[in-house]
């Protein structure tokens, strides 16, 4: 149940009819997986802590640089050289002091990251290189974690969600292929309005209002100020969910 400050807080979100107090006790009792702490880890966190999800487990293996300051909002000056989940758990506790924060300092394996998904109920795809995001989508797809998959370049950004067992795995829209071995251009406002699609994802996630981005993959494109849809289907020949994917 709600406490009388919880319902204060965060009295705006229970306005919304669809949603109410109902909604906001989903959230509290929800547990959801950040994974990577930078350009898109740091504001999805931010709006995650904010929104009053019941605990967030924060992952990534990085310390903070100067190159990361110019987006990765949760961490300043002062956290150059600290881990990026200790820096993100420090100001999302300030942020609200009322849920809980874990801070898993790794890097995602395959092993390791079933060990993640067993305390979770939804995945956030906040990484930087396809070889970990494959890592993260087979074993979301082998314990049936839901995972919301965001990506950045330039100006660019794109979000869409996995339900495991009903329509496309992120290896049926994106096949494997070479990363390019260099560094990507990043704009901070990019990742900040794809992280804001992203945990609007996940509240609909886990409260079941509105439609998901299942099976449709959304593209932003700053440059010219255009959101466009695109149908992504499942392939039976998939290596990341073959045969274990249900059909949509």
């Amino acid at each position: 149940m709600l406490t009388k400050r919880e319902k204060e807080r965060y009295s705006r979100q229970i306005l919304f009819k669809a949603f109410g107090e109902e909604g906001q006790e989903k959230l509290k009792a929800a547990r959801v997986l950040v994974a990577g702490v930078g350009g898109l880890g740091s504001p999805v966190a931010m709006y995650l802590a904010t929104a009053g999800i019941g605990k967030i487990v924060l992952v990534d293996s990085d310390a903070v640089s100067l190159s990361n300051l110019n987006r990765q909002l949760l961490h300043w000056e002062d956290d150059i050289g600290r881990e990026k989940v200790e820096s993100g758990r420090e100001k999302l506790r300030k942020m609200n002091s009322d849920i809980q924060v874990k801070a898993v300092v790794e890097k995602i394996t395959p092993e390791t990251c079933l060990n993640l998904l067993a305390e979770v109920d939804v995945a956030v795809d906040c990484l930087d290189n396809m070889k970990t995001r494959y890592i993260l989508n087979r074993a979301c797809v082998e314990k049936r974690i839901p995972l919301v998959h965001g990506g950045v370049y330039g100006m660019l950004g794109q979000v869409t969600t996995i339900l495991p067992g009903d329509g496309p795995c992120l290896e049926c829209i994106f096949p494997h292929k070479e990363e390019r071995g260099e560094k990507i251009p990043v704009f901070g406002p990019t990742a900040g309005f794809t992280a804001s699609f992203q945990v609007l994802e996940v509240i609909k996630l886990l409260t079941g209002i509105g439609e998901l981005l299942h099976g449709r993959l959304l593209y932003f494109n700053g440059e010219i100020m255009e959101c466009i849809f695109a149908e992504v289907k499942k392939r039976e020949d998939c290596e990341g969910c073959g045969g274990i994917n249900g059909s949509r």
